[in-house]
């Protein structure tokens, strides 16, 4: 089974492979995480050529069932994030 990598794991790895303080490298992911966030509440696509592009998609209001109970429910519509995944990323994760 494959690990499950962190934040702190993402940015201890990025700290050695750039060989900058874990601080710096950790200010540059929430800089980046916070970025993405703020273009996909504007309305943006965000795209890292390669890599993937990040985008939000309207989902419908819809009828579920409520497993507990068995009662039906109404699920708002709702904005959510969507990430697809580049050829190259793909490519690099191919068995």
């Amino acid at each position: 089974m494959a690990e499950k990598i962190s934040k702190g794991g993402l940015v201890d790895a990025l700290a050695v492979k750039l060989d900058m303080s874990k601080r710096d490298v950790e200010a540059v992911v929430d800089g980046m995480v916070d970025e993405i966030t703020s273009q996909l509440q504007a309305g943006n696509e965000v795209t890292f050529t390669g890599f993937g592009s990040f985008k939000t998609s309207d989902r419908a209001a819809r009828q579920g069932v409520n497993p507990k109970t068995g009662e039906r429910i109404q699920i708002a519509a709702t904005t959510v994030p969507k990430f697809k995944a580049g050829k190259a990323l793909k490519d690099a994760v191919k068995m």
